[in-house]
């Protein structure tokens, strides 16, 4: 699917690394399986927890610039985008949950470990027939008995231990869920924030141009004023310039016209 998708060269940069990333840990969760060491384990462990936190910032990018490009895509071509995010995501969140589980085992076979280390010191089989030869039935049956004690009280501690685990795995979940629906809101207001931004940055585009259409306005104004009180000082100076049309209100006043009329009794010649 990835091949076919439409993408600036800046989406193809960050899903290449993305993809780099996904593959890098595949080939770590196999690598984790032959280890046998458990703090090798961990090693590797917190090596993949950082590349899933940088798989995590490269989706949000990716988001980011699907949505800045969203008003020039094709609809088809931002839903195949999207898809691909979500396609992502969902593959993220398996290396979450392995991660999870990976950590419960990897802390199973600490506690193994912790609980041999302890019971180093106890006898060995053979040991424990030598001794069991030399008892007369009530030392074995008061033995036995404390035996059985000893494992009634092994298996209680176990059902805390077990009964403590689940109410940390219940209180981490609340966590998670809690820390998940507030990154949710986070990116929202941050995707509000944006908007708001490229908002802000037209309307002061279109503020600029009206004001630059105001300056040319005002500009020419200025010029036919200043072209109107050239003239009138012109004309105050030199009255009789003829090159200059006269202005109304400014002009010197019209000769007066006679009017040729024929007296009574007189005649022309």
């Amino acid at each position: 699917m990835a091949t076919n998708l439409q993408m600036t060269p800046q989406l193809e940069q960050i899903h290449g690394e993305i993809r780099d990333h996904f593959r890098a840990l595949a080939n770590g969760f196999q690598k984790l399986d032959k280890i046998k060491d458990s703090n090798r384990q961990s090693t590797q462990l917190e090596e993949l927890t950082g590349k899933m936190r940088e798989c995590k910032r490269l989706i949000k990018e990716f988001d980011r610039e699907i949505k800045d490009e969203e008003g020039r895509n094709p609809p088809e071509v931002s839903k195949q985008l999207n898809d691909e995010k979500q396609s992502m995501i969902k593959e993220l969140n398996s290396y979450v949950a392995l991660r999870k589980t990976y950590m419960n085992t990897i802390g199973n076979k600490k506690l193994e470990l912790f609980d041999t280390g302890a019971g180093a010191s106890e006898p060995t089989a053979e040991e424990n027939v030598q001794l069991a030869s030399e008892m007369s039935n009530q030392e074995l049956v008061n033995a036995g008995m404390k035996t059985m004690d000893e494992t009634d009280q092994a298996i209680e501690r176990s059902k805390q231990v077990v009964h403590q685990t689940v109410e940390v795995g219940t209180q981490t979940a609340g966590t998670l869920k809690g820390q998940t629906e507030q990154m949710g809101r986070i990116v929202n207001e941050l995707d509000s924030i944006q908007f708001s931004i490229k908002k802000a940055s037209q309307l002061v585009k279109e503020i600029g141009r009206q004001v630059a259409t105001d300056k040319c306005i005002m500009l020419f104004l200025f010029l036919i004023v200043c072209g109107v009180v050239a003239i009138i000082v012109v004309k105050i100076v030199n009255p009789n310039n003829k090159d200059i049309k006269d202005i109304p209100g400014l002009a010197p006043p019209a000769p007066t016209r006679r009017l040729l009329y024929v007296r009574t009794g007189e005649q022309f010649d």
